[in-house]
């Protein structure tokens, strides 16, 4: 796939792990079903990409091309690395982002929607006006990252005041409901 240059392809149920893009361009295509783990995305091009229902466990998308025009649903994003990337206003729906780490990348206006985001970081990231709606297990460091204007759900409101040692009146901590 590397040096190639690929403009409104379809992928589907392809198994691709560990495959190698290295300066290839995707322009106008999508990828449905698709096994990418692992995949080298070294100066990947994306633009208008949307992957929907893919495996793309274990990737570092830090060394893509510059400002990617991508989306994300249905897909398992567990174990990758984003960092220093300019994704505002990307699309990540229903996905799977645990034990991922997001550095330095600028998510403003995002909209991460009903995703699961156990042992994921955020570390010096842009994330105004970022929403995740009905999304779990999140957790957002204001001191560490710019959080103005996000749109959190009450669970990760919670989980901020409980690592701050405080606790919130009407929410019982055992079973995780309002009183």
């Amino acid at each position: 796939m590397s040096g190639r240059d690929f403009c409104g392809c379809v992928f589907r149920r392809s198994k691709l792990g560990e495959s190698r893009w290295t300066r290839a361009r995707l322009e106008n295509c999508v990828f449905e079903s698709c096994d990418l783990t692992k995949a080298d995305l070294t100066m990947l091009s994306l633009r208008g990409v949307a992957f929907n229902s893919c495996k793309l466990m274990g990737i570092n998308w830090t060394n893509i091309a510059k400002f990617p025009d991508v989306s994300f649903e249905d897909c398992d994003l567990r174990y990758v690395i984003m960092d220093s990337l300019a994704l505002r206003k990307t699309r990540f729906e229903r996905c799977a982002i645990s034990a991922s780490v997001f550095a330095a990348t600028d998510l403003a206006g995002a909209v991460f929607e009903e995703c699961r985001f156990a042992g994921t970081r955020f570390e010096e990231c842009d994330l105004r006006n970022a929403q995740f709606p009905r999304s779990q297990d999140l957790f957002i460091d204001p001191a560490k990252n710019n959080v103005k204007g996000a749109r959190i759900p009450l669970e990760t409101a919670i989980l901020l005041a409980a690592s701050f040692g405080m606790h919130v009146l009407g929410f019982t901590e055992k079973d995780g409901r309002s009183e």
